[in-house]
């Protein structure tokens, strides 16, 4: 905050804490003019008051918070632009990246600060991390097996009104779904199914391949999707015409002469969704180029956003979220992901 303010801010608190300090003292003393413990005079509903100074307990606990305000407002920022004797904040301000996150930890311990939420993250990677290590050991496919046979027991014990021991697997998945809602469900949805420009994970269609390992994959090192602009190349008919051949390739109802008009500059498609339209999981490709064979469709299937696609392209991005979340992590996540679309 800018000088002022700081200074308003220090005044404001310091003439506050004067003032209370004032009141508490000035009531110490028996301004009444009648004896302490005697009548003042005054009976209200049969009620008599007495001159009666404030209990020990009560001064003695205004002058612990007094003595600790004073500890407190110099050992910690706040008070305006005071930053504390005891070098202490509550994360590490101003940054806008990974990188700048991890230079920040590292020069607040060259500097001896002490940084809340960074001490939180070491106090978390101790506690959990050798969880997350002895998790992660085990293959996602066994992970998600052992997970299925847990709820199937635990369904039996319920029924039978016993307990049931966790397994490994239902741990595991349990962590990879707390993963997922706090660093994937912004953009795929609190139960996985996606949104325009969002993939579903809870089905079997993958544009890069629905695997333990191409999930783990995608995770690690991100996706960017490579859907370029055509409408300069097409021209307006020509969007059209593509538009009503690729409609025609999920079985729609098209214009059979704007379809064939289409098929025969399908080539320049080819290449990434295969001749038969198929994508690239189907023709073993890296490019993500989605199925257009079926109805499932990443930015919709209608005439107008097949043809805005065509039009405008897709840039849509996965972030790569290994440097975040760690490996181990990872495989967790992996693990739940890969389970949604295993669901018996």
């Amino acid at each position: 905050m800018t000088s002022f303010w700081s200074i308003w801010v220090i005044v404001l608190t310091l003439s506050c804490l004067f003032i209370l300090f004032g009141l508490l003292v000035w009531n110490l003393k028996n301004y009444a003019g009648v004896p302490e413990g005697e009548s003042c005079g005054h009976v209200y509903d049969g009620i008599e008051e007495l001159n009666n100074p404030l209990p020990k307990w009560w001064t003695y606990m205004f002058f612990a918070t007094f003595i600790w305000s004073v500890y407190y407002l110099a050992a910690y920022p706040g008070l305006g632009n005071w930053e504390g004797l005891g070098k202490w904040t509550s994360s590490n301000q101003g940054i806008t990246s990974l990188a700048e996150s991890k230079e920040a930890v590292e020069l607040a311990k060259e500097e001896g600060r002490f940084v809340k939420l960074d001490a939180e993250y070491r106090v978390a990677d101790a506690r959990f991390g050798p969880i997350f290590n002895e998790l992660a050991q085990i293959p996602v496919v066994k992970l998600v097996e052992s997970k299925f046979e847990g709820d199937a027991a635990q369904q039996v014990a319920l029924e039978n009104g016993e307990k049931h021991a966790e397994t490994q697997g239902q741990l595991a998945i349990e962590i990879g779904q707390r993963l997922f809602a706090q660093n994937c469900s912004q953009c795929h949805g609190s139960d996985a199914r996606g949104g325009t420009g969002f993939p579903n994970l809870t089905d079997n269609d993958w544009l890069y391949g629905g695997t333990p390992d191409k999930i783990k994959e995608t995770l690690l090192y991100g996706r960017i999707a490579a859907m370029p602009p055509w409408g300069a190349a097409l021209g307006e008919q020509g969007v059209k015409e593509m538009t009503a051949h690729v409609l025609s390739l999920s079985g729609r109802t098209v214009n059979q002469k704007d379809a064939a008009a289409g098929e025969a500059k399908w080539a320049m498609c080819a290449a990434c969704h295969g001749a038969d339209g198929k994508g690239s999981v189907a023709h073993n490709l890296p490019f993500g180029a989605p199925n257009l064979t079926d109805n499932v469709w990443l930015y919709g299937g209608s005439q107008r956003a097949v043809e805005e696609t065509l039009n405008h392209g897709r840039a849509g991005v996965m972030p790569a979220w290994k440097d975040i979340l760690g490996e181990d992590k990872i495989h967790l996540l992996t693990a739940y992901v890969y389970s949604l679309s295993q669901a018996k």
